[in-house]
């Protein structure tokens, strides 16, 4: 049972009207079910968003009155039953015919709570209208794009009416008022629903971007596709509303699955072979080659099937193009160079060092060539260039920002930027730490008063641009920033009215007069339900780790996914006083962090924290 499930359970609603089946591979011996009469009680379940958990949903019984048909209704939501079928049992003819659970998808914290049939909303005796209360934290738009939102109360109703029965004789209470698509606890939510990433490309470009989505953990009720095809019909509608001015997908208008396919699966050789509805004239050649590398990067997100190759046919089923693994991963934003992703950190003299693994579980500091390295000027905060032969540090003052190859010996060069604010403002209202793009493009914030801006640096070496940051108010400051390997997405954390909150940008360019005009636009929280959040860093595609507190918390260090999604497992073991964290792309090498207790720290996969220098600030990897 889920934990929403046996969150129902305990809150003692009477007639329990599904069925659970938690058949998990080898530890289960059978499929439980649990009767629609009779007292309930607490059994011990999966965890929040355990997939393995079914719940089916069971048909309204003859003479049910109004409470169990709205209990039975919230729960039947919570099902895979095709078509939502059993659950528009509950519902009035009109209703059922109406009713979208497609359209939309509510969030809340915990299961909906029905609170007892109030009486004085149906003043005519019409009916019985029930309260459905709860926490809204995020919502599910029909392209499935999910967003967070910081809780906010719930406050819909169920209205229930009697309504006659097949013989025309007899009636029954039926639901014909009820909140649009479907409202579902955040565990309830988790065991239905995955993210997965669906690529675009960035605009004008040819790297790949990742959008993410929520599809259906196993069938889809209302389409019937199973995960593979779920995901590919996605793609093919387009990118989400919030990615798309700064994405292009360069497939034709209209573009589809034929009509009937509802399962998609690999050949013996990992192929997937997807029948389209357009003729071969209208995507052919290199826009064919491009969707077919869209639908590699994005399939190889899903943990259900392995594609190595995808065949792309014509609405008359014939062969239009075929792309292997390795041709598409030359769209993608990072490469795989089979290397180890090295990290870097400023030590007590303001030197920058990289960190070196010594074997299993040592770990060597080396010194850094450059000025950068030797300390030409002390540094305050680093930045690596994704090639890792490149840095930017600012200086410890925060005044001035220098860019110095840091594989090679080299004087230091003037700086590429210079904080607005003289000495006496302090480096926390001077420069911000730097952030590279996957294009080897240099991006800062001036936190000056009256002077906030956010600079980009062409190249590292070019000319600054001011980015257009129409959101950036007097009384906003940017504390710290980090861009997306893509180049397409910024995470920012934006102090407004005395709070830090996390906050993700989307970055569009367009060609001006005499020179590029980038701007930053669209953001959206990314981790609402924290009361402030101190440290930032990128940890793949679309996913973020993040160091904050939730109101009335500790400091804690999870994942989150850049709409703001979340599981119980993406919190990471504590550790003390953090003050910054540092997360690789490959989630084979270890996060690094800085602690005020314990120096350079790094944390494997599946260990804990490990102190690896006793003292150092600024951890990096590159990016």
């Amino acid at each position: 049972m889920s934990a929403d499930a046996r969150l129902r359970a305990g809150r003692g609603r009477s007639g329990r009207t599904l069925a659970l089946a938690a058949c998990g591979g080898l530890l289960a011996t059978g499929c439980a079910t649990m009767p629609d009469s009779g007292d309930v009680q607490a059994v011990r379940g999966a965890n929040p968003g355990d997939s393995q958990v079914r719940v089916y949903a069971v048909a309204p019984r003859d003479n049910a009155n109004p409470d169990e048909i709205v209990d039975g209704f919230l729960e039947a939501m919570t099902s895979d039953d095709p078509g939502f079928a059993t659950a528009r049992k509950y519902l009035t003819q009109k209703a059922a015919k109406n009713w979208k659970p497609e359209q939309s998808i509510t969030v809340l914290s915990t299961a909906p709570d029905r609170e007892p049939a109030d009486r004085h909303a149906d003043p005519e005796n019409r009916g019985r209208a029930y309260p459905i209360s709860g926490r809204t934290i995020a919502t599910v738009d029909s392209r499935h794009a999910y967003q967070a939102i910081s809780p906010v109360e719930y406050a819909q109703a169920i209205h229930v009416v009697q309504e006659p029965v097949a013989n025309g004789k007899d009636k029954e209470w039926r639901i014909d008022t009820l909140p649009p698509g479907l409202v579902l606890g955040e565990a309830d939510f988790l065991r239905n629903y995955r993210s997965v990433n669906k690529y675009y490309f960035a605009s004008g470009e040819n790297r790949l971007v990742a959008d993410p989505v929520y599809i259906r953990q196993r069938q889809d009720p209302v389409t019937r596709m199973d995960p593979v095809t779920q995901t590919v019909k996605s793609l093919l509608a387009g990118p989400t509303n919030w990615l798309r001015p700064a994405v292009d997908a360069p497939f034709p208008s209209g573009t589809g699955l034929k009509a009937g396919v509802t399962t998609l699966s690999t050949d013996d050789q990992s192929t997937l072979k997807v029948p389209l509805n357009v003729k071969a004239d209208r995507f052919g050649g290199e826009v064919c080659r491009r969707l077919a590398a869209q639908l590699l990067v994005t399939l190889g997100d899903l943990p259900s099937v392995r594609v190595d190759q995808v065949e792309l046919q014509d609405v008359d089923n014939d062969v239009v193009c075929r792309l292997g693994k390795a041709q598409a991963a030359e769209f993608e934003a990072v490469r795989d160079t089979g290397q180890a992703e090295t990290p870097y950190f400023i030590d007590d003299d303001g030197r920058m060092k990289a960190l070196q693994s010594g074997g299993k579980d040592t770990v060597q500091t080396a010194d850094v060539p450059g000025p950068l390295g030797r300390g030409a000027e002390p540094l305050g905060s680093i930045a690596v260039a994704r090639g890792g032969t490149r840095a930017a540090g600012v200086s410890k003052d925060g005044g001035s920002l220098h860019v110095s190859s840091i594989t090679t010996e080299q004087e230091q060069l003037p700086a590429v930027f210079r904080s607005a604010a003289g000495a006496a403002a302090g480096p926390k209202n001077r420069l911000s730490q730097p952030s590279w793009d996957g294009q080897g493009n240099l991006w800062v914030a001036d936190r000056a008063k009256g002077h906030q801006r956010l600079v980009l640096v062409p190249d590292g070496d070019g000319k600054w641009i001011e980015v257009h940051t129409p959101w950036l108010t007097a009384d906003t400051r940017i504390e710290s920033l980090r861009v997306s390997a893509d180049g397409v997405r910024i995470a920012l954390l934006i102090t407004r009215d005395g709070r830090t909150t996390l906050q993700i940008g989307r970055i569009e360019r367009q060609d001006g007069m005499d020179e590029q005009v980038v701007s930053v636009d669209g953001l959206q929280p990314a981790a609402p339900r924290m009361e402030s959040v101190s440290s930032v860093s990128w940890a793949g595609p679309s996913r973020l780790v993040v160091v904050g507190r939730e109101a009335g918390g500790v400091q804690q260090i999870r994942y989150l996914q850049t709409d703001g999604s979340t599981s119980a497992s993406s919190v990471l073991p504590g550790l003390n006083g953090v003050n910054g964290v540092a997360a690789p792309h490959r989630e084979t090498e270890p996060l690094i962090a800085s602690s005020g207790n314990d120096g350079i720290v790094r944390l494997m996969p599946g260990a804990n924290w490990q102190p690896v220098v006793k003292s150092g600030n600024e951890p990096v990897y590159p990016g």
